[in-house]
């Protein structure tokens, strides 16, 4: 699965799911450096790769959690989501191949916003399904049905939950 694009065509703007503060031009050289650092102090393809573990992450822009998640799934790296929460973007690395998640683990979903304000309808079905397209059955179709619907909050989900919906439980240590 690779990123998708999120831009419409026919729109200049692409809606953020959150606020978070622009590093402007700084935010490419900043994405490239760190999985520049990955891929140098990596070992050889035939090693595999320590999964990347996810603390309390509270969402952040579409548009970068897609290169994030592009990257990850390129490198075949898996994700364990071990934090106190993982709400708005974070929910997408369930998604991912191999991901688990810790039972104790709270999952906040909401739909597609600018900064917390509806978008014009056409583009939050595009977004919606973008955001969707990351998620496994059964998740993805009460996402389209249910969840996407709040914009202001989120619906609670512990990994519990998600866990018997299929998602795979980290191991302990």
């Amino acid at each position: 699965m690779s990123a998708k694009r999120i831009a419409r065509p026919h729109k200049k703007a692409s809606p953020c799911v959150l606020k978070r503060p622009s590093l402007g031009i700084a935010r490419p050289l900043v994405v490239a450096a760190a999985f520049l650092a990955i891929a140098v102090a990596s070992p050889g393809t035939a090693q595999a790769q320590s999964p990347m573990v996810v603390g309390s992450d509270r969402g952040g822009y579409l548009h970068d959690r897609l290169i994030e998640l592009e990257n990850l799934q390129r490198h075949g790296i898996q994700v364990e989501i071990r934090g106190r929460v993982c709400y708005s973007t974070c929910t997408m690395f369930l998604g991912l191949p191999g991901t688990c998640v810790d039972p104790n683990t709270t999952f906040g979903f909401h739909g597609p916003s600018r900064s917390g304000r509806r978008l014009a309808q056409a583009d939050f079905d595009y977004f919606s399904e973008v955001m969707a397209s990351y998620y496994p059955e059964p998740l993805r179709t009460w996402f389209m049905d249910k969840g996407r619907n709040r914009i202001n909050g989120v619906y609670k989900i512990k990994g519990t939950e998600l866990i018997r919906l299929g998602i795979p439980a980290c191991r302990t240590a």
